[in-house]
């Protein structure tokens, strides 16, 4: 008797089994966000909704039809739903379910396992979402417990606000100069080498980086951060 008669009509699901009839969960999941630019789309979403073109424009290497396919895909499969705004504004937006922010510590791990490699190249462009999701996958929960802050960042157009309390670091979208402190450039690479190359405030804001707030909250807020020891 095959195992889908045994186990009842759940499993006759045709998106399961799709690429490697395979009971495992691992193969399920590489069937649901396995093909090309899912994951990433995924992981621009992670901080709330954007539309068509706000992904299009956060990465650039995605073509429209491909966008739309994945988008199709995840939709079908309850990873993401649409909605759309009320007028003045009524803009469709692409939303993850609560499912689809499941998804976020299996996109921190899978994260933390690439940095370890030494041909991860951290000077490649990053997104603004990519870089804040970074700082909750790289962030030591033990020693932020003893430091509570609220840190603004403003990363290209996108803003956010980082509220480290009790060894978590919640973020969420929010205005330009929200925090008690506050770290601006126009990419993401000039926070990079603050948070993981450390180099010191003054000369960060000598390469362009915007730092506001007190100065030593800011660097115990940064030392918490730090990318994995290599292993490959």
């Amino acid at each position: 008797m095959k195992s889908s008669e045994v186990t009842g009509p759940g499993l006759r699901n045709p998106v399961h089994g799709k690429w490697y009839a395979d009971a495992c969960g691992m193969a399920f999941a590489m069937e649901l966000v396995g093909e090309r630019w899912a994951l990433l789309i995924v992981r621009e979403l992670m901080l709330g909704p954007l539309r068509f073109s706000d992904l299009r424009a956060r990465l650039p290497g995605l073509s429209a039809k491909v966008l739309t396919e994945r988008l199709a895909g995840m939709e079908a499969t309850g990873i993401l739903i649409r909605r759309k705004l009320p007028p003045p504004t009524p803009a469709q937006l692409f939303q993850l379910t609560d499912w689809g922010l499941a998804l976020e510590p299996s996109i921190q791990e899978l994260g933390r396992w690439a940095a370890m490699s030494p041909a991860h190249d951290p000077q490649l462009p990053m997104s603004p979402v990519s870089f804040m999701l970074s700082l909750r996958t790289m962030l030591d929960r033990q020693a932020a417990r003893t430091l509570d802050v609220q840190a603004g960042f403003t990363v290209a157009r996108d803003s956010f606000l980082a509220e480290l309390g009790a060894g978590a670091m919640p973020v969420r979208r929010a205005e330009p100069g929200e925090g008690t402190i506050g770290f601006a450039a126009d990419t993401a690479l000039p926070l990079l080498r603050v948070f993981y190359g450390k180099q010191p405030l003054h000369q960060a804001e000598q390469a362009g980086v915007a730092i506001r707030g007190d100065r030593d909250l800011a660097r115990r807020f940064v030392a918490l951060f730090a990318l994995p020891p290599k292993l490959a």
